[in-house]
């Protein structure tokens, strides 16, 4: 006989064998009534070496199905596969963790549209569910309804997405040094999310992530705090809170608080040009800056009484500089946080300036053209004299070698007057 009519008689003997006066449960488990927590121990575990040393049983092995548990993301689709290398023309079923059949083979069991066939064949039976609810979450069963029913289980888990954090703690501007406290808040992750502060690029340490399980059970809200010191370069400055969680699956969750810090002002005096020359026309730019921003201006000179001017503009006229405006100026940005005073030194007299580079590059080019004309002189200097004394020597020569030549005393001699038999004039130089 097979397999089947063979187990009655197996599970009549793991009775009598059982030790301490166990009985079978109906779940197929052994209950010892003497143990006073009632310890549970597995058929198989009991028969197991007697049942599965049958040939048939063996076989059957063939029929067990076998599934995998799904990850999915609310709102997403989970794909839920069973397959069986020996289905023994039976068909494959699966059910839902309420135990309502979802699919029988190719045939549709529940009225859910979410629930779509994917795949049926004897072999393998692959359902999809869309749009996954948490209430979805649980274990479906695959069954393959041969002599025993056989059975696979599949946990599906659905991940809850966090929402979008919430800052609270922020109500006004704050003053420079001050210490602030704020609060970041995400409800609805499943498993419970954690948050994290940063302050642009810079990471903050707040308070350890606090967990609070939702009213519905199955997820979970969780909040976190930051406190710290601010300073004038926080002005303007995003503070961001951040949730990780995997169903974001990298993605970016987060939040910005963009804070104000208050400070007093700070100033510098930038001179236009930034090297005056007397007889120039001059700008002293007050650069004020601050929280809020300077109002008022205040311009001084060392030495001179009343101040020289007082107003909302930030920059000090000098039509037609002179040496009598040489001297220490100050300035004085004042805000309701407070006033700074700047310092400049003018000197009118500088007889340094500080050239530019396209003066540097016009002495360079004179210098060169300068040294090229001093050797073109001493070359034509050298030349002259080569020539008159090249020449000189010349004429020497050939007053030597003529017998017409005329004495030492002569310079010029004249053919009419003092030769005959020619018109030619000749010219003699010594």
């Amino acid at each position: 006989m097979g397999a089947p009519s063979a187990l009655p008689l197996l599970l009549l003997f793991a009775s009598c064998w059982a030790p301490g006066g166990a009985n079978l449960s109906q779940d197929g488990y052994w209950q010892e009534q003497n143990l006073e927590l009632g310890t549970l121990a597995p058929l198989e575990e009991a028969v197991g070496s007697t049942v599965w040393s049958s040939p048939d049983m063996l076989a059957s092995q063939d029929s067990q199905p076998w599934t995998s548990d799904e990850t999915v993301v609310a709102g997403g689709t989970v794909v839920l596969k069973c397959q069986v290398k020996d289905h023994e023309d039976s068909s494959l079923q699966w059910s839902n963790p309420a135990q309502q059949t979802l699919y029988f083979g190719e045939k549709r069991a529940l009225r859910d549209n979410r629930i779509q066939l994917v795949r049926s064949t004897p072999h393998e039976l692959s359902i999809s569910i869309s749009n996954v609810a948490l209430a979805d979450e649980g274990e479906y069963t695959c069954s393959i309804f041969t002599m025993p029913v056989r059975t696979a289980k599949s946990l599906v888990t659905v991940l809850g997405i966090p929402q979008k954090p919430i800052i609270t703690g922020y109500k006004s501007s704050l003053r420079e040094k001050d210490t602030t406290t704020l609060n970041c808040q995400s409800s609805g992750s499943k498993p419970a999310a954690q948050l994290t502060w940063r302050k642009g690029d810079q990471e903050l340490h707040g308070e350890p992530t606090r967990i609070q399980e939702d009213p519905n059970g199955k997820t979970f809200t969780v909040s976190s705090s930051v406190t710290f010191q601010v300073t004038r370069e926080d002005d303007g400055a995003d503070i961001v809170c951040s949730v990780n969680h995997e169903s974001l699956k990298g993605a970016d969750r987060s939040t910005a608080q963009r804070i104000e810090v208050l400070y007093t002002p700070t100033a510098k005096i930038r001179p236009d040009p930034p090297h005056p020359r007397e007889g120039q026309k001059l700008l002293l730019h007050c650069e004020g800056r601050g929280n809020p921003a300077p109002q008022q201006y205040l311009w001084e000179k060392e030495g001179s009484v009343p101040p020289l001017r007082m107003t909302q503009e930030s920059a000090l006229i000098f039509p037609f500089l002179n040496k009598s405006d040489s001297g220490t100026y100050g300035c004085t940005a004042t805000s309701n946080m407070g006033s700074y005073k700047a310092y400049y030194t003018l000197n009118v007299n500088d007889p340094s300036p500080v050239p530019s580079s396209s003066s540097t590059y016009h002495a360079i080019i004179g210098g060169i053209v300068a040294f090229i004309v001093f050797l073109l002189l001493i070359l034509l200097i050298f030349l002259g004299h080569y020539l008159i004394r090249h020449k000189g020597t010349y004429l020497t020569h050939e007053a030597k070698g003529s017998d017409d030549a005329p004495d030492a005393d002569t310079a010029i001699i004249n053919a009419e007057g003092g030769q005959s038999g020619g018109d030619d004039k000749k010219e003699y130089f010594i």
